[in-house]
């Protein structure tokens, strides 16, 4: 018999992998709770049951009142969760989600800590957007020029594309209602990128603060990472949905578009692979490990006392 405690703590293998979850989820005006291994969401609608397991990220917005049994429950399946402005303009506040290997941070920190490695996963993101040519020989400054030219180049071609004026990207923070439609729409279409872009991030254990183009910024590397999808996602989807739906509830309509675009294009399993690739990690196990580091021994194993003959005092 079901009750309002929740079922036992889900076991790390038996838990959906990232590359097999929900993109994310929008939520405002909403209360959370839970019941057994799902969490319940009421609204003047009535109430949804979200299997807490299978989603990925969960974006919430103004309005929501979430409790403690529900972030117990999102902990222990390892959904992450961001708390987000009004139509998801601003970031306020993030939860980890469930990690249990060091191995993507350690390589993350290891790459970004010299310059040459640094420069050379640099050069991978922006080979990644440029497969036909070689950019293994320009500098920092030449592959920005570069990219912000294939950037403007995209905003032109969705415009003639989808029939929706553009002129330049411009919005304000404070005030999402004051960008024209197509602003309005890129800023939901990004934000909901950034949003997926950390949930994967964080689900494989690296860091959301270690970026290689981007610098200085909590979320540096989600920049880095989002920027890889955004000629393919954000961007066409938010010129889409601007010519389709026009201004009214277009935060809404453009973050539902990304929904279904995300999940038809499998983005999470490409964004697994892609930070395996741009992190060199080579591992397909995502599975806790965990070892004593020595200086000379190398790895030695976890949970055991160990004691030194020099010492006598070891034995007690």
């Amino acid at each position: 018999m079901s009750n309002n405690f929740g079922a036992p703590k889900t076991k790390l293998n038996d838990l959906d992998r990232t590359q097999d979850r929900i993109t994310f989820l929008y939520l405002e005006h909403a209360r959370i709770n839970r019941k057994d291994s799902a969490v319940t969401v009421s609204t003047k609608d009535g109430v949804v049951f979200i299997p807490s397991a299978i989603v990925s990220v969960l974006m919430l917005g103004p309005g929501v009142d979430i409790t403690h049994r529900a972030m117990e429950l999102i902990g222990d399946t390892g959904m992450s969760v961001v708390w987000v402005g009004e139509h998801g303009v601003r970031q306020y506040a993030h939860g980890c989600s469930l990690n249990h290997s060091a191995r993507f941070l350690q390589s993350q920190a290891k790459l970004v800590s010299n310059v040459r490695s640094r420069l050379a996963v640099a050069r991978k993101m922006y080979q990644m957007r440029f497969p036909d040519e070689d950019v293994s020989h320009m500098t920092m400054q030449q592959l920005r020029g570069k990219e912000g030219a294939r950037i403007r180049r995209t905003y032109l071609k969705q415009s003639q594309r989808t029939g929706v004026e553009w002129k330049r990207r411009e919005y304000k923070v404070d005030d999402f209602n004051s960008s024209s439609t197509i602003n309005k729409a890129l800023t939901a279409a990004h934000q909901a990128l950034y949003g997926l872009s950390y949930s994967v991030i964080v689900a494989m254990g690296a860091s959301p603060g270690l970026g290689f183009v981007h610098t200085g910024h909590d979320l540096s590397f989600v920049y880095d990472f989002a920027d890889l999808y955004k000629a393919n996602y954000s961007i066409p989807v938010a010129f889409e949905s601007a010519a389709k739906y026009g201004d009214k509830d277009i935060a809404d309509c453009t973050r539902r578009e990304m929904r279904d675009v995300f999940a038809q294009g499998k983005l999470i399993v490409q964004m697994v692979k892609d930070l395996k690739y741009l992190l060199n990690v080579n591992d397909q196990s995502e599975v806790s490990v965990m070892h004593l580091w020595d200086d000379k021994e190398g790895l030695k194993k976890f949970g055991v006392q160990y004691m030194t003959p020099d010492y006598e005092d070891d034995k007690y």
